[in-house]
């Protein structure tokens, strides 16, 4: 598949989750969303209200990130937090998954987690994504992760918060593929800040990226298509 400079920036979720970001840095996120035309603004769920009047009347979504970054609280509190994004404004949704009971091989319970989640976001109409946190898990687990969202059918499966121990590897991301198959989409998220990594990551299935690093990847993609005299990229 060939991609433009703005193939490129649509896939990516422009991402500021600092515990700390200010008004002005949601401002200047957004700014930066419409002036590259990114795809999503990924933030707080606190944020959703003020960063979707900031990109009201443009094609880029708010991203609310639900039970963020730890996935450790109940449906029922993920469900409501994510009601309370909707309502304010979010038009996508990334929530972490209960790793507590993805270690303890709790399935049933996941899968419940799963349905619900994917289920209200589904009669809102905007986009779910299932953040796995794979620094936590083995091999095994993120397939059998996978396993149960090739069932629910989420819109995305998503490697990392961020915050983790670590973040997005071509490894997780192509098992994470090869393992949903093409019903399901996967994100890769976390440690992504180069255009090579940004690049190996889609070459392995991904097709959204998470990063607070877009800017700075689709500058030296610019440059880089202006060097080579070229207009788009195979991979």
């Amino acid at each position: 598949m060939k991609y433009t400079i703005d193939d490129f920036a649509r896939l990516i979720d422009h991402t500021n989750l600092h515990a700390d970001a200010t008004e002005d840095d949601m401002k200047k996120l957004c700014a930066e969303a419409k002036k590259y035309h990114f795809k999503m603004v990924a933030i707080n769920q606190v944020q959703s209200h003020f960063c979707a009047e900031q990109l009201k009347g443009t094609d880029i979504d708010t991203g609310a990130a639900i039970s963020f970054p730890l996935g450790q609280t109940t449906i029922a509190c993920k469900l409501a937090e994510t009601e309370d994004a909707l309502k304010n404004g979010a038009n996508e949704i990334d929530y972490v998954v209960n790793l507590s009971q993805v270690r303890a091989h709790n399935w049933a319970y996941i899968e419940d987690e799963m349905q619900k989640m994917v289920k209200l976001c589904h009669q809102h109409q905007v986009p779910c994504k299932v953040i796995f946190e794979t620094c936590y898990l083995t091999k095994a687990e993120i397939k059998q992760l996978a396993l149960v969202a090739k069932k629910v059918k989420p819109d995305f499966i998503k490697t990392s918060t961020g915050f983790g121990t670590a973040g997005a590897t071509v490894e997780n991301v192509r098992l994470m593929k090869e393992t949903v198959g093409p019903d399901v989409k996967v994100k890769a998220a976390g440690g992504i800040r180069n255009t090579d990594d940004f690049l190996a990551m889609i070459a392995a299935g991904a097709e959204r990226i998470g990063t607070s690093s877009g800017v700075k990847i689709i500058e030296a993609l610019k440059k880089r298509f202006a060097e080579d005299g070229i207009s788009a990229i195979e991979i």
